[in-house]
């Protein structure tokens, strides 16, 4: 493409993550726009679209991604659809940001980590949102300058108003959980060996059959512990907080500081209620920082290595859940693409 024009996107999925990702590089990022969106529902792609000058709507992933103005794609459809649409991709050799998971399982992300791998050079980065957060920021940059010592332990605790009316069990480890399990990867610069789900029982707030809280324990070879507190029906507000314990000290993240009042007998702040609220400035840089590295010609961000081990790492932890005891994490040998 000529780096001096816009890069013209192509958004598959027009739900929730997609039309605000599509609102996001019409107003707020710069460089770049929509020119396709593509969903199985006709008249919500058509919808999405007729807000984007030139923004043409698709049902066929493959089709928008024939198209001459296309020059890169950002997948925000459902966990099941991601692999067929990053093969795709991938056929015209497309740079891609790729929503989480990478694919729901292992064996698929495993698919398209080897396809990559077949063009010789990566085109994929996986939406792990937070690594672009100020506060996760902050905190990876302060642990990398070795004040604190050596990691010992991460607290994480990720609570939601109320889960979606189809969550399982299982999809609090691999729709919520997932997002932990990224940040300990990233934070702690180690992999994930084995995971161990704890489960107290459920709280009054949860549907019938969910167990909701749970507590997981991940081990990794770094020899540091790091424990999720996962409650997707607090009732009251979303919290995504984090503390890492060091050799000589600690640090925390997710607090909400930012503004407490004194008034009329009581003080407090705002509890923010889902996580467009939260992390809205995480997925502006994230798109934007995406966006930068294409027109330079550069994929960078977490890779489909980092896809594949929190699919394995997810894998493993329904595995504990369902089985109870501890589950270690099976990983191929990190190929040295991702290296």
């Amino acid at each position: 493409m000529n780096r001096r024009e816009p890069l013209g996107i192509a958004v598959i999925g027009a739900g929730r993550m997609g039309a605000d990702h599509v609102r996001r590089i019409d107003r707020v990022v710069s460089g770049a726009r929509v020119t396709a969106v593509v969903d199985i529902d006709a008249e919500r792609a058509r919808a999405v679209a007729a807000g984007v000058d030139g923004c043409t709507a698709h049902t066929d992933p493959a089709a928008a991604m024939a198209a001459p103005d296309v020059d890169a794609v950002l997948v925000a459809s459902p966990g099941p659809a991601h692999e067929a649409a990053l093969l795709a991709a991938f056929e015209h050799d497309l740079p891609v940001l790729c929503e989480k998971p990478l694919t729901p399982d292992a064996a698929s992300a495993l698919r398209v980590m080897e396809a990559e791998q077949a063009l010789g050079h990566r085109r994929v980065q996986v939406g792990f949102m937070r690594r672009y957060d100020a506060e996760y920021a902050e905190l990876k940059a302060l642990l990398e300058t070795g004040r604190l010592g050596r990691p010992l332990m991460l607290h994480n605790r990720h609570r939601n108003v109320a889960g979606p009316s189809f969550f399982t069990s299982a999809m609090l480890i691999s729709d919520s959980v997932a997002h932990e399990v990224d940040a300990t990867r990233w934070l702690l610069g180690h992999e994930i060996t084995a995971v161990t789900v704890l489960c107290p029982t459920p709280s009054s707030g949860a549907p019938d059959g969910l167990r909701d809280p749970q507590f997981v324990v991940l081990e990794t070879d770094g020899g540091a512990l790091s424990d999720v507190e996962i409650f997707v029906n607090c009732g009251f507000g979303y919290q995504v907080r984090a503390e890492v314990v060091c050799e000589r000290g600690t640090a925390r993240i997710g607090e909400g500081h930012a503004l407490v009042t004194d008034e009329a007998g009581h003080w407090g702040g705002a509890i923010a209620q889902d996580w467009t609220d939260r992390f809205a400035q995480a997925y502006d840089d994230e798109i934007r920082t995406w966006v930068d590295a294409t027109r330079r010609g550069e994929v960078t961000g977490p890779s489909t290595w980092d896809g594949y081990a929190a699919a394995a790492v997810c894998e493993a932890g329904v595995r504990a859940l369902e089985e109870g005891g501890r589950v270690e994490v099976d990983l191929v040998e990190k190929p040295a693409l991702y290296r």
